[in-house]
């Protein structure tokens, strides 16, 4: 007993020196966080100088009860197994551990036994430390040669996320909080309580080592249909037991109460803020990873790669619809899986639409797969495709009830798919990367190869030609009245008699109606070699009732010409403008040190607005911080409030704000700092 007691064995982790080599110590200053792939190094301590003429074991223990046990051995160096060298410093010994590039990632505990001449074991020690992938080493699957790119999708924490429509792109700040206190800890929770975890824990652990089945999982978890996700997703208000999806600004006040509410779904999401909050789990697990947005995005239900509007003027029309724009995630990866030529970016949706092996996940598919129209590749390629490269038809319904078609569109869908730069906050294109260019017949060959429909076209001389249907509006504002000039063009020889069918309707940027704001019949005669317009007057009062949190109007016009057997349609969008809030930091910015922040909003509305608050946050600079608005804010109020804020991590950092309140939600406005030290 006394030989044992003799052997008192001190350990340091050495965490900052390792996680400064391994490019984790944003993530923790003071626990061992460490990538695949790649050595470390701890330092073992002993009064007993017999210490070092003893022989050491090291044994890796992973999951509960220890599900996974490996045993390091000493001095193999062998690719893909892990191993162990030991040299004497002074009055240390210098341990180097090394990890394979295909290692199981999550909390490891490693063992540490001084064994006998024997094998009896004389004394141990134990260290804890947590395991990452590791897109910096060749060897790893997740390798990304380029450290431009490693920079911004793994190492940064302040993102663009794009919205709007193709032809009005908005974007909305992002704060990925990847490296924030305790977001390893709540990433690692995600997969713990998935449901291939609960159902076989040491089988979903020996599989951790892959990165296409961990972003699966990440795909499936993100989202709270039918598991123990993170968000509930919600497209209509009222947000009843939530918050309205265009609050969020940041994926850590989603994450931690998610963790801290006993793992219950937060109320709500919309698809920017499901990508989000997928980016940061993947960022934090070591997946090279970029939020997308693809702007006039098709929602195939039946996987016939088309999608069909049927336009009745009254109703809506069937399930297959397009989305102003639609968020998702890239990540990065060999698909060792897969055939040759589908290495790089994967595609991976978290927002629930539709079942993926009997889960609401979709992903990862390889992007090359999707340009070339390889739509039996898994995962959920079919559906990916359509998004980006579905055709459109319109159809009617007539008087006898029978389907007319009105117009087949092949380049509407799939529009300027956008992810934020590399080099800056600006909008990076890459609709090259998804598809070859619109019109182009290597574009419908492989449209053809992926199995689309090509339907009979309309009879193109049973349209008008001589005529033009425009739909123009100017800068529209949220809170005013504006007008929408809607403009029938006579090129012909001889006047024409028109029916112009006017409807104007709140939708959701997925392209949920959400009420009628203005309908309208006109019959007119538009004399040969002239225009006729016709001006809808938009009325704060009957658009604010409906309008949804985007707000988002839609202008639809039929033109019926008198003798002509077809009809024809215009379709157009209109962003309405709200006002940004402002931000001013007051005074100089240094770490651990106080200063101050002025925010103010000036109410833009005709109406008064009640329940105001406030909602702050910055990746290093504070926390979700809700700042109330205790009085009704008049029409034309400006609102200032001053928030104390320190900072605790130094670099350029974003603060983000957004304002909400009864009448008018989702206002953002934010400000970069740049945080220095004194020393």
């Amino acid at each position: 007993m006394a030989e044992r007691e003799s052997f008192i064995l001190n350990m340091d982790l050495r965490s900052r020196e390792n996680n400064a080599a391994h490019r984790t110590l944003d993530i923790d200053r003071r626990r061992l966080i460490v990538r695949r792939g790649q050595p470390f190094s701890i330092t073992v301590q002993s009064p007993n100088s017999q210490l070092f003429k003893e022989r050491l074991k090291l044994m890796l223990h992973m999951g509960r009860s220890n599900q996974v046990e490996i045993n390091v051995q000493k001095e193999l160096g062998i690719k893909g197994k892990w191993w162990f060298s030991q040299m004497k410093v002074q009055n240390e010994l210098l341990l180097t551990v090394h990890s394979p590039a295909d290692a199981i990632i999550g909390p490891c505990r490693m063992t540490i036994l001084v064994m006998s001449d024997k094998n009896a074991v004389k004394k141990t020690g134990e260290i804890s430390f947590h395991l990452l992938f590791n897109p910096w080493c060749k060897d790893d699957v997740v390798f990304l040669s380029d450290t431009r790119l490693l920079q911004e999708y793994i190492m940064n924490e302040n993102g663009v996320i794009y919205t709007g429509s193709w032809n009005n792109i908005d974007s909305r700040p992002w704060n990925f909080g990847q490296f924030e206190d305790n977001m390893i800890d709540i990433c690692f929770q995600v997969l713990d309580n998935s449901n291939s975890a609960l159902k076989n824990s040491k089988v979903d652990l020996e599989r951790r080592f892959d990165p296409v089945y961990v972003s699966r999982i990440i795909s499936k978890m993100v989202n709270a249909n039918g598991d123990r996700g993170i968000l509930f997703g919600s497209w209509s208000p009222p947000y009843y037991g939530g918050v309205s999806p265009s609050r969020w600004t940041s994926s850590v006040p989603i994450l931690r109460q998610w963790s801290r509410s006993g793992i219950t779904g937060v109320k709500y999401g919309q698809c920017w803020a499901f990508a989000g909050v997928a980016c940061t789990v993947l960022r934090c697990l070591g997946i090279p990873t970029r939020v997308i947005t693809n702007f006039s995005s098709a929602h195939d239900v039946d996987g016939n790669l088309s999608v069909d509007y049927v336009e009745n003027f009254d109703g809506g029309n069937k399930q297959d619809s397009i989305w102003n724009f639609h968020c998702w995630v890239e990540t990065w990866m060999r698909r060792n899986d897969l055939p040759r030529g589908n290495n790089g970016w994967q595609v991976l949706d978290p927002t629930p639409q539709e079942l993926s092996g009997g889960e609401f996940c979709c992903g990862p598919c390889p992007v090359a797969a999707i340009k070339e129209g390889n739509v039996g590749m898994k995962y959920d390629c079919r559906f990916t495709f359509a998004e980006v490269n579905a055709d459109i038809n319109h159809w009617r319904i007539l008087s006898n009830g029978q389907r007319q078609k009105i117009s087949v569109e092949e380049k509407t869908v799939g529009r300027n798919i956008s992810t934020k730069s590399v080099y800056g906050d600006f909008r990076e294109d890459v609709t090259l990367q998804y598809k070859y260019p619109e019109g182009s017949a290597k574009e419908r060959e492989v449209y053809l190869k992926a199995g689309g429909r090509i339907s009979e076209p309309t009879d193109e001389s049973a349209k008008p030609k001589h005529l033009k249907l425009i739909i123009r509006h100017g800068r529209c504002v949220f809170g005013t009245d504006f007008d929408v000039t809607v403009e029938v063009k006579n090129e012909g020889k001889e006047s024409v008699h028109v029916k112009l069918t006017m409807r104007v309707m709140a939708v959701s940027y997925n392209s949920i109606y959400q009420g009628d704001c203005l309908k309208q019949t006109s019959n007119v005669t538009v004399p040969a070699v002239q225009s006729h317009k016709e001006i809808l007057h938009l009325q704060y009062k009957n658009y604010a009732r409906c309008v949804s949190d985007q707000h988002l109007i839609r202008v639809k016009v039929l033109a019926e010409a008198k003798g002509v057997p077809l009809p024809f349609m215009r379709v157009s969008d209109i962003p309405l403008r709200v006002p940004e809030v402002r931000i001013q930091i007051i005074g100089t910015t240094f770490v651990w040190e106080p200063v101050s922040v002025n925010v103010s909003f000036t109410n833009p509305l005709p109406d008064s607005l009640k329940g105001g608050v406030f909602t702050l946050e910055g990746s290093g600079l504070l926390p979700e911080t809700h700042i109330y608005v205790t009085h009704v804010i008049s029409p034309g109020e400006k609102v200032s409030v001053k928030v104390p804020f320190t900072p605790f991590r130094t670099g350029v950092r974003k603060l983000m704000v957004d304002f909400d309140s009864d009448k008018l939600k989702g206002i953002k406005g934010e400000a970069t700092v740049v945080i220095k030290s004194r020393h």
